[in-house]
């Protein structure tokens, strides 16, 4: 199962690849940790990285390709992966195809306002570090105060309502040229995430069953929380 995870701020895209990668013992590959890995071994790739990220610059596309190209290249993935984070361009895309073969596209979609209502209700505790959310699971048991140490709780900056909403938009502008390129190569999977975890992980579960893109057997058992 090769697959490419697509979807706006809110979507779950993490959450989505944490259950297959810990059901099925494939890896989740994320170009933002191998960034952070390269910088953290302070590998020559990493001090390249490291430059741009400092300016605040985006990683070219290049050097982003032979991150990817690397990693694919490492063998647990074998029996597939799960790219969250790439391809993030036309061209990267493209590039892709010519490193290996993916099965398919998923796109998660979810409307603006439950992107919105899942991210500005997220909060976090500026003591321990907890996540919560003031409108899903889990919630606080007082608003807005910790349940373990009863610091009052925080939204990050990016997680306000109208940055959201900007991040939300900007990302359908960015994306719009790579959905619509694994729509014209058969490859794209739309499905509604607007509902819940418990009820979109399965459904999705089917839909790559279906489609004779997940093939593995369960390498163990993952209760959905």
């Amino acid at each position: 199962m090769k697959i490419v995870l697509i979807g706006p701020p809110g979507a779950g895209k993490g959450v989505y690849a944490q259950y297959f990668r810990d059901k099925y013992c494939i890896p989740h590959i994320s170009t933002g940790d191998i960034f952070r890995e390269e910088i953290s071994k302070n590998t020559e790739l990493g001090k390249r990285i490291k430059s741009y990220v400092e300016q605040g610059l985006l990683v070219p596309d290049e050097i982003t390709i032979e991150v990817v190209k690397r990693r694919l290249e490492q063998p647990d993935t074998l029996n597939g992966f799960i790219l969250d984070g790439f391809p993030r361009t036309l061209n990267q895309a493209k590039a892709l195809d010519e490193i290996t073969s993916i099965d398919a596209a998923i796109h998660l979609v979810v409307s603006e306002e439950v992107a919105v209502k899942r991210l500005s209700g997220r909060v976090i505790c500026p003591v321990c570090g907890r996540v919560y959310n003031l409108y899903y699971e889990p919630k606080p048991k007082f608003d807005e105060q910790c349940d373990y140490d009863g610091a009052k709780l925080m939204r990050r900056k990016d997680d306000e309502p109208e940055v959201v909403k900007q991040r939300y938009r900007v990302f359908y502008d960015t994306f719009a040229p790579i959905l619509e390129y694994y729509k014209n190569t058969s490859r794209l999977i739309e499905v509604n995430a607007d509902k819940s975890i418990k009820e979109i992980t399965p459904l999705l579960e089917r839909i790559l069953i279906e489609n004779k893109i997940l093939k593995l057997k369960p390498c163990r058992e993952v209760k959905l929380e």
